[in-house]
């Protein structure tokens, strides 16, 4: 099992902290709360934003007048690591650097073009430039493009538990000898329309405030030279369930957190870290029944950024590599990433920090 664990060797955030890796980290270690800003539907559903961000500023012109938030977004970040003079080229032989994405895409763009088919003259009078904003695949295509990844190109929909599911589908990819190098993470906007299907339709059931941004991880295959030389973290084991009532949430999500245990052949005892997707709730029921009164160190992530939705999980990976930074003790122990999507899906993942290089 051990020679089959993908290797993450690199990161990159752009969050309501600000731009980049830094910041991020820097807010982390901090611990106090990104800026709220009055952005939501009504003046009391305050938003964390990512701050200054401008897809022709951070971007230049040339591509980017029709180019949605969630995918300027996701092109930025995924540059900040594709970009490096450190990340791999394209292989002599092999499948080339590819993408997996957590996303559903533009909520906004998928209204705003539907809303302009109906107010305008005739229904085929829309703008043709904006359309591949409301497919949910637009951001990874663009990565894709901007950045030359010709391997595998894939988006993943689960809301918050998305980034663990496309660290599961890239693991897959790599196990099957698919891929090479992956970049993969999560990414989501902040928008009007976002804001008010929150409002009207599930409300906020655990009173979090919504946020935006993108993560994205650098995967090498098991036992690649750059996994051997860069790795911070591999990828111990990874876990889902699905459920119809939040009354069933504990359960569903114990058993998801016992089959990892038993995958990754540990105890709750060997786990050092905790990176939940709430810090309330039925999410920590289950953490609290696995437990018992010895829970181990645990990272509030989404209490700092608000909830980026389909970016949350890979930002709470993030804030254990972060944490893993600070803190040489945790090298070699096991820490826990929990999702839970109000859908139906949740997951947990199992991560096994490396020492510093």
């Amino acid at each position: 099992m051990t020679g089959m664990r993908p290797v993450i060797t690199a990161w990159s955030a752009i969050s309501p902290f600000g731009f980049g890796a830094d910041a991020f980290r820097a807010g982390l270690r901090g611990g106090v709360p990104a800026p709220a800003s009055a952005a939501g539907p009504a003046p009391d559903a305050p938003a964390r934003l990512v701050p200054d961000f401008d897809a022709r500023t951070v971007l230049g012109k040339k591509g980017t007048r029709s180019m949605d938030r969630v995918t300027a977004l996701s092109v930025a970040a995924v540059g900040e690591l594709a970009d490096r003079p450190d990340a791999p080229g394209p292989p002599a032989e092999g499948p080339a650097p590819g993408l997996v994405l957590g996303t559903t895409g533009s909520v906004q763009s998928t209204m705003d073009f539907t809303r302009s088919s109906l107010d305008g003259d005739r229904p085929f009078y829309v703008d043709p430039a904006r359309f591949p904003n409301t497919v949910m695949n637009c951001a990874a295509g663009q990565c894709a493009i901007w950045h030359g990844l010709k391997g595998p190109n894939a988006t993943i929909a689960g809301g918050r538990a998305a980034g663990l599911l496309a660290l599961n589908y890239a693991r897959r990819l790599q196990v099957g000898g698919r891929a090479g190098t992956l970049f993969c993470g999560g990414a989501e906007e902040y928008s009007d329309a976002r804001a008010r299907l929150q409002h009207h339709g599930q409300g906020d059931p655990d009173g979090t405030v919504l946020g935006e941004g993108a993560a994205v991880l650098r995967l090498e295959p098991p036992g690649s030279a750059a996994a051997e030389r860069d790795g911070l973290a591999e990828i111990v084991a990874l876990e889902f369930g699905v459920y119809e009532d939040a009354g069933e949430i504990p359960a569903t999500l114990l058993r998801c957190l016992r089959r990892a245990l038993e995958r990754a052949e540990a105890r709750p005892a060997d786990m050092a870290l905790v990176a939940p997707g709430a810090a309330a709730g039925p999410e920590q029921a289950a953490l609290s029944e696995l437990f018992g009164h010895r829970a181990p160190t645990e990272v509030d992530c989404t209490g700092l950024i608000g909830d980026p939705a389909a970016a949350a999980a890979a930002f709470q990976v993030l804030a254990v590599l972060v944490r893993a930074e600070d803190d040489p003790a945790l090298a070699g122990r096991l820490a826990l990433v929990t999702a839970v999507d109000h859908d139906g899906t949740l997951g947990c993942a199992l991560l096994r920090p490396y020492p510093a290089r």
